[in-house]
């Protein structure tokens, strides 16, 4: 179902947090953990933190994170699966609407996983932010669906490629080094247990430093 742009986005997601005690399957993204895995440890930002499953990850891989979403409900939930996890004091909990305020600071790593919306979200805009707010030294890691909404199986709205997002974020020549950009499966479980085989992309990016 779309969704109903007369609703504030803020609104919408809680609404949707709020139907179920999960939302997600509190696992990481296999992307992050496999394209940050070996990074060193430092100061990330997660767009879209949901339940708090990568920030929660990041930080027992000993980053310091700060881990944004609209959500409210979204935003308590993650909390309280970080303290069980016993991560809640390398993690600090921001509410942002991306659109209108984005997170003070530079960081070693920037992530944003799967950052779509129902809504009209200038995702674009978002993630040339995101590049602005990457150390030197640092990598910015998006990744997204590919090919259509995977929300709305019969809509015409393409998703962008990953050739395609790189372009978007109009990085100034000789300062980014490009260390990844492609489209992969992805294998899921539906809702109804049957599988659910995808297209994602990934794009990862590391600021020069001079």
């Amino acid at each position: 179902m779309a969704h109903d742009v007369t609703v504030p986005d803020e609104e919408f997601w809680d609404a949707r947090y709020a139907q179920s005690d999960r939302m997600w399957s509190g696992r990481p993204n296999a992307a992050l953990v496999r394209e940050a895995g070996d990074l060193a440890p430092g100061r990330a930002l997660e767009l879209g933190c949901g339940e708090g499953a990568d920030a929660i990850w990041l930080a027992g891989q000993g980053w310091d994170v700060t881990a944004v979403d609209i959500s409210r409900v979204a935003l308590d939930r993650a909390a309280e699966h970080a303290a069980a996890a016993a991560v809640a004091d390398r993690i600090t909990w921001q509410q942002h609407d991306l659109g209108a305020t984005f997170p003070a600071g530079t960081f070693d790593l920037v992530t944003a996983q799967f950052l779509h919306s129902h809504s009209d979200m200038p995702r674009e805009d978002i993630l040339r932010k995101a590049a602005g707010a990457v150390a030197p030294g640092g990598v910015l890691l998006i990744v997204g669906h590919a090919g259509i909404h995977a929300w709305e199986p019969d809509s015409d709205v393409r998703l962008p490629t990953p050739d395609e997002v790189v372009e978007a974020l109009g990085l100034p020549d000789g300062q980014w080094d490009l260390l990844r950009c492609e489209e992969h499966p992805s294998f899921r479980t539906g809702h109804d247990g049957t599988p659910d085989p995808r297209t994602d992309n990934t794009v990862k990016l590391r600021r020069r430093t001079a």
